[in-house]
């Protein structure tokens, strides 16, 4: 199944190495409750209403195909908005379409050691799409990463090792317990396949979402540890407050 994907994003310093384009797929089998892209947790492509930036014109209603009748997510509201308040995460692009934005920046993705970083959601729930990207992108001398929480089968990962992919892994938790009460799963496929993948030699960057009142402290601390005693270090993510809004809003468009 190939992927709707939710944002591209040009231009990035905090998505791997250098300058990097990133390609946020939609669907994730995780459910952490602090998830800073809820959009793109739903494989499906949803409708969001910013409230705070509505006027009220009406221009939604006008241009809506279904008039009264239940929403077909065809976009024309969010693309007629003149507010911006309306956002239709979720599309597919072909190929051609998608290398076309991927290759644009080749030029200071050489001068900054930079490349393309395929993320989510959860992009390796799409093993094909992202391989048969990465060939593509390998091909043309460009680097990618991959930004995974690294639970899906450890075969997926197996065919991207031949490009040389950098491995952007989020750690989250060392308890599983824990683990399941912020994220909805166990950890230990999660961290099985990390060691598997510390054994098979692939390039790392571990990363860890430091959550108030979830991992802030003590797990934080073993989480450390536990990377400390593989030969790594991770990198701290601060928590911030930005899907919060786009939470808000895709429930506001849910319930109309």
């Amino acid at each position: 199944m190939e992927p709707y994907i939710f944002d591209i994003i040009r231009s990035s310093f905090v998505d791997g190495p250098g300058l990097r384009t990133v390609v946020f797929f939609k669907g994730c089998n995780l459910n952490c409750f602090w998830c800073h892209n809820p959009e793109g947790k739903d494989p499906k492509p949803q409708l969001a209403l910013f409230e705070e930036k509505c006027s009220g014109c009406g221009v939604c209603r006008t241009v809506c195909e279904k008039g009264e009748g239940p929403c077909t997510l065809c976009g024309a509201c969010a693309r007629f908005c003149p507010e911006g308040a309306r956002k239709l995460y979720g599309r597919k692009y072909g190929d051609d379409e998608l290398m076309k934005i991927l290759t644009a920046d080749r030029a200071f993705y050489e001068a900054t050691g930079g490349g393309v970083t395929f993320s989510g959601g959860e992009c390796m729930l799409y093993p094909e799409t992202v391989l048969r990207l990465g060939e593509k992108l390998h091909g043309q001398g460009i680097s990618f990463a991959v930004d995974t929480a690294g639970n899906v089968p450890y075969e997926w990962f197996r065919p991207l090792f031949p490009l040389a992919p950098i491995f952007l892994y989020d750690v989250k938790a060392i308890d599983p317990e824990l683990h399941k009460r912020g994220t909805g799963s166990d950890n230990q496929r999660i961290l099985d396949n990390l060691d598997r993948l510390i054994g098979d030699g692939q390039k790392l960057i571990i990363r860890v979402p430091v959550i108030p009142d979830f991992n802030e402290e003590d797990e934080v601390r073993k989480i450390d540890a536990y990377l400390e005693s593989r030969g790594l270090k991770a990198e701290h993510l601060p928590y911030h407050e930005m899907g919060e809004s786009k939470k808000a809003a895709l429930t506001l468009a849910a319930q109309q």
